[in-house]
């Protein structure tokens, strides 16, 4: 069995009532592979149908939900690469305003407790306040957004086929935009295959090499399947004078968080450049060569890091070659998420 098929609440019984208005048939169950763990979303409680997929896709690629009317979700999440942002280092927003931050990548959330580079949301519902109200992002106010919604009678009709009800409330608009991303699974890359065993599928040799590497040296941080285990570390970065950015400190005020940034996911990562919190830099060579010759020590450093790696150039190029069978082309061209 390749798959775990998850039917979430009550999927298919047809007198299920949501919200007390209408009965609902199009609940969608939340699939991922048999051999990963337990998603951390409790779908029971915000149960994804296709009328809330299509609405939270719909909100997502939608200018007007910012200040001016010119940025949306998908202007700094963009389905090829990898639900994040190309050409920039830190998010831009409204009226050319730049961001501190590299846009992260929206993928697999279901499995993630905490959201943003500094765990700031612990919930992906509420995670989408963050960027709707950031000055430096879409600069608007949950009660605009409110207010434009329910001035449109399509979107009423959508809320109408989504929740069964057509007032529309901050509440269910940040449901059907958690339903939209939570529905941004990757797992059909080359890895996948041959980590499920399918016939005719093999790593090269170099990617075969780098597979070993990548477990023996970036396996406890980036761990498969979901290749990153979502803890906060500090991967040894220098502070960027001009941002100053003390990452999960800004969050906890604990002197220990010092420079800690959650652990990204590595999938699709061949083509979600810039890379790291600020996006500092723009090829997995310069990744691999910070990590070989530029870490900064300081006592937070991930004990991971506080031993030199040691790898030669082509080590290097074989761990690349490896992490660049972590490509989705089916999640990153799927017409269906755009």
């Amino acid at each position: 069995m390749l798959f775990k098929f998850t039917y979430i609440g009550l999927a298919f019984i047809l007198t299920v009532v949501l919200m007390g208005a209408v009965a609902y048939s199009d609940v969608v169950p939340f699939i991922y592979p048999d051999n990963w763990p337990k998603p951390v979303y409790d779908f029971e409680k915000n149960p994804r149908t296709q009328n809330g997929f299509a609405l939270g896709r719909k909100l997502f690629n939608d200018p007007r939900l910012s200040a001016d009317n010119t940025i949306s979700c998908s202007s700094c999440h963009l389905s090829f690469n990898g639900f994040t942002h190309v050409d920039h280092s830190l998010s831009h927003g409204i009226k050319g305003r730049i961001g501190t931050r590299n846009s992260s990548s929206l993928i697999n959330l279901a499995w993630n407790k905490s959201f943003n580079w500094d765990g700031g949301s612990n919930n992906i519902e509420v995670q989408v306040i963050v960027p709707l109200t950031h000055h430096a992002e879409m600069d608007n106010d949950l009660n605009s957004v409110v207010k434009y919604l329910n001035g449109s009678s399509a979107y009423r009709s959508d809320f109408y086929k989504a929740f069964g009800d057509s007032v529309i409330t901050s509440k269910k608009a940040l449901k059907a935009l958690a339903q939209f991303t939570l529905s941004l699974t990757s797992f059909e890359s080359k890895f996948d295959s041959i980590y499920r065993k399918e016939p005719g599928v093999g790593f090269s040799p170099k990617e075969s090499n780098g597979y070993q590497l990548f477990l023996k040296n970036c396996n406890s941080c980036h761990t498969q399947p979901l290749f990153t285990n979502s803890r906060f570390e500090d991967n040894g970065l220098a502070v960027d004078p001009d941002l100053m950015d003390y990452g999960r400190y800004e969050i906890t005020k604990e002197s220990t968080d010092s420079f800690k940034f959650k652990i990204p996911t590595l999938r699709n990562i061949a083509n979600s450049a810039p890379y790291f919190h600020d996006g500092r830099v723009n090829t997995l060579k310069d990744v691999m060569k910070h990590y070989t010759t530029t870490i900064t020590k300081r006592e937070s450093l991930s004990d991971s890091l506080k031993q030199n790696l040691t790898l030669t150039r082509e080590q290097q190029i074989e761990i690349v070659a490896f992490l660049k069978t972590l490509t989705d082309k089916s999640f990153l061209y799927n017409t269906n998420f755009r």
